[in-house]
């Protein structure tokens, strides 16, 4: 397999596991319960993710910070916009940090909830339509988020710079179908494309 095809099938399935949100299970089994990373370290790695414009304000949520309701994660910066951001998981293989819209927060919690106690993605997609039935989760659209994927040690959060980093910036237009906005339903290079039509979490895919 080429290079090129190997970076293909890692932006894609990095794009399934933080922009749609399904659960996939990590090489440790279950979400990291801790890292020795230093917060500063962290927050630094994980707004990279995010504009530059919104990073100096946004909550960021990680490791060996002040604990959240029913969340693996922790809060290790409390923000002032709305914008919240992850940190790199230390228990995955490789280098991974996101941010997202504060109202997509409750759609995120579940898959890390689901990641936690190992569920399947079939109960994953269970638990957050029944969260929809029930009113507890709502899906806003437009929202945006934001990701960066590289391999281990490969990313200078200093610099925000590294050859072998991928980006990626998604829009979550929930229940949109290819035919109302105009865009494929599979990827085409680097062209934007939909992934789940029609479904509560659809979203738009765009390269960066």
């Amino acid at each position: 397999m080429s290079k090129a095809a190997r970076s293909r099938i890692r932006v894609t399935s990095s794009a399934i596991l933080l922009a749609a949100a399904f659960v996939q299970p990590s090489c440790a089994g279950a979400q990291s319960a801790g890292s020795d990373k230093p917060a500063a370290a962290q927050i630094e790695e994980a707004v990279a993710a995010a504009p530059a414009a919104l990073r100096a304000g946004a909550t960021v949520l990680g490791y060996g910070g002040a604990a959240r309701e029913e969340d693996p994660l922790t809060v290790i910066r409390e923000g002032s916009n709305e914008m919240i951001c992850l940190a790199d998981d230390p228990a995955r293989e490789g280098f991974h940090v996101a941010c997202y819209h504060q109202d997509l927060d409750p759609f995120m919690a579940i898959g890390r909830r689901a990641e936690a106690a190992e569920k399947s993605r079939a109960e994953v997609q269970s638990d957050r339509y029944a969260a929809l039935e029930s009113g507890d989760l709502v899906m806003p659209g437009p929202a945006m988020l934001f990701s960066i994927t590289a391999d281990e040690g490969a990313f200078d959060a200093a610099t925000g710079q590294t050859a072998g980093a991928r980006r990626l910036a998604v829009v979550y237009v929930p229940n949109a179908t290819p035919e109302e906005i105009g865009l494929p339903a599979q990827p085409e290079g680097n062209t934007p494309w939909l992934m789940l039509p029609g479904t509560p979490w659809a979203h738009i895919m765009i390269s960066r």
